[in-house]
């Protein structure tokens, strides 16, 4: 929502018309790179909204980009061992472009908080009742959090 004084402009947007914006900005500045990683993220977004008949959540929206910034990470080990620099250095810039949409990540102190907050609010006592636990932190994690790591701390918690 923009504010009626144009000294403070405070802007209340949905992540997609963030990014949106952003390709607008990324077409007029002539920044052709940039602009296709945008556009990717778009179409992306898109295709889902198109074969599910949504319209996507900010959450979603966040599930995408990691599930992008996964498919990136993947495609760089696999140019860098094929000695093509190039095309890696081109997946490490698109990384960067739509890392910028994610959320603020938390602090290890932050996630060990939940971790141990989710383990007394299930009540697990061991390996078994994993599962307990990540469905309660899943959700508060998504997207702040590297999700590996996450699962590792829980197993060192329910093993302790």
């Amino acid at each position: 929502m923009l504010s009626d004084h144009p000294d403070l402009l405070v802007i209340d947007m949905s992540l997609k018309t963030r990014i949106t914006e952003d390709m607008k900005s990324a077409m007029k500045a002539r920044e052709t790179a940039r602009l296709g990683a945008i556009r990717l993220l778009l179409a992306a977004i898109k295709q889902i909204e198109v074969d599910q008949r949504i319209e996507i959540s900010d959450a979603a929206i966040i599930g995408i980009i990691e599930k992008m910034i996964k498919q990136r990470k993947d495609s760089i080990s696999q140019f860098e061992a094929a000695k093509r620099q190039d095309l890696a250095d081109a997946e490490s810039f698109e990384i960067e472009v739509i890392t910028a949409y994610m959320p603020q990540a938390l602090s290890s102190a932050e996630v060990e908080a939940i971790i141990i907050a989710a383990v007394a609010e299930s009540g697990a006592k061991g390996m078994q009742e994993m599962g307990k636990v990540m469905a309660i932190v899943k959700p508060q994690l998504a997207g702040r959090a590297d999700m590996g790591q996450v699962s590792a701390a829980i197993k060192a918690k329910l093993s302790a």
